[in-house]
């Protein structure tokens, strides 16, 4: 059964777009003539397996199949496909009708394709992994023994929660760091134009009458000077400096050292340690508790962790997990890794529990990165007002130093 993109007019001649499946291009025109909708434009999607994208006849609309699916977008197909298997739908039938109801395209077609490859006797987990650029590692695997196990529908709800909660996370750092950086963003702005514009035409005043002029007048004229000739510099060069970070980060040894000075910073470090720990723990926690083998499981977070250090050190413990070693017992080695967490993990591996030990440990310190940003940014705003506040005021002492001077030459004068 083939997959279609259509365009068509309703009876009342509105537009509408979709997707449909049928057996050819002409049971689809059909099809659709059945539902009083009259296709203007046909075009057949083709994928090719493993890709990972799929492919249109028509270059437009396979061009928008680059467009990103948004992790609330994933959870909110995954809960409705988890809530239709739990009324009895059969998967097949599951996935025809959530297509309809699906606002992206892009989904749309991958949710197509994948139904098309059930229907052909693939399991869902394999019709699944065609599209890896939508479907992480973690979604796979617990798929896969969501099928194997007979739980998919109670699979697909805990990974609707899992890419809830790891969305809901990350806005929130995201909303608590936004307005410290537009703030720095703004006055960094501004003391560029300070230096740039207003200044040299205040400065210049004094220099012109020749007279001697306080240190910090000299230090404004000089650091107005600099702004005005190489201003294109001091807004291009951190972004230089960032392409380079970028570049050297992606090489083996430069990224592995990068990750490594990231971790060990004195305050930073410690907060990045917290949420390396924190994803580690909910993601190798979701996914034992849906039957997801140890040392699968640690390939799959190792990959997640965004750091080399910790990948280095997930890769050790799975090599000693797979000799019969303790977890735990790896991760309290290595000082990278937070002391408190590898402890708490001991105690699930000693208790048999560490399924609800590694999401009660994710819990811990998901919370204390909340409360660290949380603080961390109730600070930085004052600091950059006080700090903005120190510049101009240093800017206004050294134009107002050399007004006394001058009143002083002129009454002798």
């Amino acid at each position: 059964m083939a997959v279609f993109e259509y365009r068509a007019l309703n009876s009342r001649g509105k537009r509408l777009s979709g997707i449909i499946d049928a057996e050819s291009a002409s049971a689809a025109k059909l099809k659709l003539r059945q539902q009083e909708i009259f296709p203007t434009a046909l075009n057949t999607i083709e994928s090719q397996p493993g890709a990972g994208e799929l492919k249109s006849s028509s270059f437009f609309s396979g061009f928008s199949l680059f467009s990103k699916v948004g992790s609330s977008e994933l959870a909110m197909v995954t809960r409705q496909l988890s809530t239709l298997l739990s009324a009895g739908f059969p998967l097949v039938k599951a996935l025809s009708t959530l297509i309809p109801q699906t606002k992206s395209n892009t989904m749309k077609r991958v949710l197509s394709k994948v139904k098309e490859a059930v229907e052909e006797g693939s399991s869902f987990a394999k019709a699944l992994a065609l599209y890896p650029n939508i479907f992480s590692p973690i979604f796979i695997n617990m798929v896969n023994a969501g099928e194997s196990s007979g739980t998919l529908e109670i699979v697909l709800e805990r990974l609707a929660d899992f890419t809830e909660n790891q969305e809901a996370s990350k806005r929130k750092i995201q909303a608590s760091l936004a307005y410290p950086v537009l703030m720095a963003i703004i006055g960094f702005g501004v003391l560029i134009v300070l230096l740039t514009y207003v200044v040299p035409g205040i400065v210049s005043i004094f220099s012109d009458m020749n007279h001697t002029l306080p240190l910090p007048t000299l230090i404004l004229i000089s650091v107005s000077s600099f702004f005005k000739s190489w201003w294109w510099a001091v807004i291009l060069v951190p972004f230089l400096l960032l392409a380079l970070v970028f570049f050297v980060k992606k090489t083996d040894k430069g990224g592995f050292f990068i990750d490594r000075l990231l971790i060990s910073l004195p305050v930073t470090g410690g907060l990045l340690k917290k949420i390396i720990a924190a994803r580690f723990t909910r993601t190798l926690g979701s996914l034992l508790e849906n039957g997801v083998p140890m040392l699968t499981a640690l390939n799959i977070t190792k990959s997640i962790a965004g750091n080399r250090v910790i990948h280095e050190l997930i890769s050790k413990a799975s090599n000693t997990v797979e000799q019969g070693g303790e977890l735990g017992e790896v991760l309290s080695r290595n000082k990278y890794f937070p002391y408190l967490a590898s402890q708490m993990i001991k105690i699930g591996e000693t208790s048999g529990e560490i399924e609800k030990m590694l999401e009660k440990t994710a819990d811990l310190f998901e919370k204390d990165v909340e409360t660290a940003i949380t603080a961390a940014t109730s600070l930085i705003e004052p600091l950059i007002i006080l700090v903005m506040g120190v510049v101009v005021g240093c800017i206004i002492m050294a134009v107002c130093l050399p007004i006394p001077i001058f009143e002083i030459n002129q009454l002798i004068q």
